[in-house]
């Protein structure tokens, strides 16, 4: 099911996930007119279930953007399948031009388009992305737990994430792959906890019948592994923001676009969920989308009184609303 494009509306909200939909769905709640433009591609699409989400557990991701986009719309919210080309600042708020052609009209704008995972250039790793291969442990170490895990060197937070997910199973290895060797702090920490390091660049995943079995060293030798971390390059996903000045800047897990609890530097544009937190899973995103909602609806509530009462000051009609 999608929606037909309005020409106008009191917020669009960009991007179809967790933290879009749960704003759209406070908003629409709020009796505001909302627009959910959705490009289709959540980041979550390869995993079999969320996890850590009370009384969603293991729910299929699909299944839940489902049921999302069925509530906004009870509350007369619109989603429309759209990817956005640019938003610009026009009168009385945004123009938001998509990748066909269309445009609408927006008083105010909700980012919650998520993030890019960079992997590492190694044959394997993008195919089994959010199966056997995994990058946050707390979605999906308890599915891997007590399995032989290789962890691969991709960044500053690779040593944690071998520490970390050593609280799941008691057979980690930690591969630097062409990273720098751990540090004396870092390797005393690592043999404290039982996880070998194996030095040497990794050439590729040893897949067989559909699953991890190991993890192939440029130099041939295969050391057996059941699952493979990797902490990806995470980027947010503005690109169409350039035109009003708003671009994501560096972290040390990648670039977000930073902002004060989901208020941008821009005003009238508000983010959230991991757009401008990394680490934010799917509950924490959702909830930040209903904040941002709440806080957008308040910002039109403020616009529309200091109208009403400059119309009131005039001798005008009192609105209803």
């Amino acid at each position: 099911m999608n929606d037909q494009l309005v020409n106008s509306c009191d917020v669009v909200v960009i991007g179809g996930g967790a933290a879009g939909l749960n704003g759209a769905l406070m908003l629409a709640r709020a009796r505001r007119s909302v627009v959910v433009l959705d490009a289709g591609a959540p980041r979550n699409a390869p995993a079999e279930g969320v996890h850590g989400l009370f009384g969603r557990e293991g729910m299929p991701p699909a299944e839940l953007l489902e049921r999302g986009r069925a509530e906004v719309r009870g509350y007369g919210g619109q989603v429309v399948s759209a990817e956005v080309a640019g938003v610009e600042r026009a009168e009385n708020g945004f123009e938001v031009r998509l990748a066909d052609g269309r445009a609408l009209r927006a008083r105010r704008v909700l980012v919650a388009t998520g993030l890019t995972d960079e992997l590492p250039d190694v044959p394997g790793l993008r195919e089994r992305w959010g199966r056997d291969v995994l990058h946050c442990p707390y979605c999906h170490g308890w599915e891997v737990r007590d399995q032989a895990i290789g962890v691969l060197g991709s960044g500053p937070l690779s040593v944690h994430q071998a520490l970390l997910l050593r609280q799941w199973s008691a057979d980690i290895t930690f591969f630097p792959h062409t990273m720098a060797p751990p540090s004396a702090e870092e390797a005393e920490q690592l043999a404290a906890r039982g996880i070998r390091v194996v030095e040497g660049e990794v050439g590729s995943l040893e897949i067989v019948d559909d699953r991890v079995v190991g993890v192939r060293l440029a130099d041939g030798e295969l050391v057996p592994r059941e699952a493979v971390a990797v902490a990806p390059r995470m980027v947010a996903r503005v690109d169409f923001l350039k035109a009003l000045g708003l671009a994501p800047v560096p972290h040390p897990a990648g670039e977000y676009v930073p902002s004060e609890a989901g208020r941008t530097e821009v005003r009238g544009v508000w983010v959230a969920g991991n757009v401008t937190d990394l680490s934010a899973q799917v509950g924490g995103a959702a909830a930040a989308g209903a904040a941002a909602a709440g806080q957008i609806n308040a910002d039109l509530v403020a616009e529309e009184t200091r109208a009403a009462v400059a119309v009131y000051r005039g001798g005008g009609a009192v609105g209803e609303r």
